[in-house]
């Protein structure tokens, strides 16, 4: 990531470059990775309050999910009461029903 500028020992000072001018170059080097870094950062900061905002904006429907199949269950429970109460009725009925017909087959029977 970082680069380092070697300067050979085998130079003369005439032919050298100053220190003060690799010193330089080098803290341009280095402000030029902190900005990208910087950038980076920013980026991923960005990415993150995105994903942020989706996990959150998830969570909100799940919610309303999770509500609405409790009232679906709830008034599944109700119908089903519903449902065995009128099935109860129906047998009853039907029992009575039973009954007049047999007592009525018993009196035809008799009577013959």
């Amino acid at each position: 990531m970082f680069t380092t500028i070697v300067v050979p020992a085998a130079q003369t000072k005439a032919s050298a470059v100053p220190e003060s001018e690799v010193l330089r170059r080098r803290n341009e080097e280095l402000e030029k990775e902190l900005k990208k870094s910087i950038e980076r950062e920013e980026k991923m900061k960005e990415e993150l309050n995105k994903t942020w905002e989706k996990l959150r904006v998830a969570e909100e429907a799940e919610e309303r999910l999770c509500s609405q199949l409790g009232e679906f269950e709830a008034e599944a429970v109700d119908q089903a009461r519903i449902y065995r109460t009128r099935i109860h009725t129906l047998m009853d009925q039907l029992s009575t029903a039973q009954k007049l017909v047999q007592s009525d087959q018993i009196t035809i029977t008799d009577s013959q």
